[in-house]
């Protein structure tokens, strides 16, 4: 089976961007565990919670397929972090779907590894990802190569769909 790790902030994570992609991977049969940078329950935006299965410095890639990191305005505590840029970087380096939605994407891009793809963001954010010489598409999801991003809240279960499709071995082709 294969296995995605959903990473969200302890406080403030987009919870339709959370529950719709979980829900989009478990439909398609992907292995779905939420990590934070506590294990405690974790609180959404709009009230929904979450427990975290495993801590952010405790994940190892090499058990997981995919990497993915989830928006809300919480997510801005990764924007600069230097163990989500290593886990991100890691993640694609090997090939593994990476993947980030709503402004969770200005970490991707702040840990370099947008550069010369094509991406999309939350659109307050677009300008995090245009000032870095990215491909900014303004679509609700885009892919490129092993890198899947989102626009936000609307685009959450496609996301997850895209996600798992590309876990199955269907990318350019989800």
């Amino acid at each position: 089976m294969k296995r995605a790790v959903l990473v969200i902030p302890h406080e403030d994570f987009r919870d339709e961007e959370l529950f719709e992609t979980k829900k989009a991977l478990e439909e398609a049969g992907i292995g779905a565990k939420v990590a934070s940078t506590e294990l405690s329950t974790a609180k959404g935006k709009l009230g929904g919670v979450a427990d975290p299965d495993i801590l952010l410095a405790d994940i190892n890639m090499d058990n997981f397929d995919a990497l993915v990191f989830i928006g809300g305005i919480g997510c801005l505590v990764y924007w600069d972090d230097p163990l989500a840029h290593k886990l991100l970087n890691d993640s694609f380096s090997s090939g593994k779907i990476t993947a980030g939605i709503c402004s969770s994407v200005v970490t991707l891009a702040r840990a370099g590894i947008l550069k010369g793809k094509r991406a999309t963001v939350y659109p307050g954010d677009s300008k995090e990802l245009i000032d870095r010489g990215i491909d900014y598409t303004a679509s609700e999801v885009e892919e490129d190569g092993n890198i899947i991003t989102a626009s936000g809240p609307k685009a959450a279960y496609e996301f997850g769909k895209k996600i798992a499709c590309a876990l199955k071995g269907g990318e350019g082709r989800c």
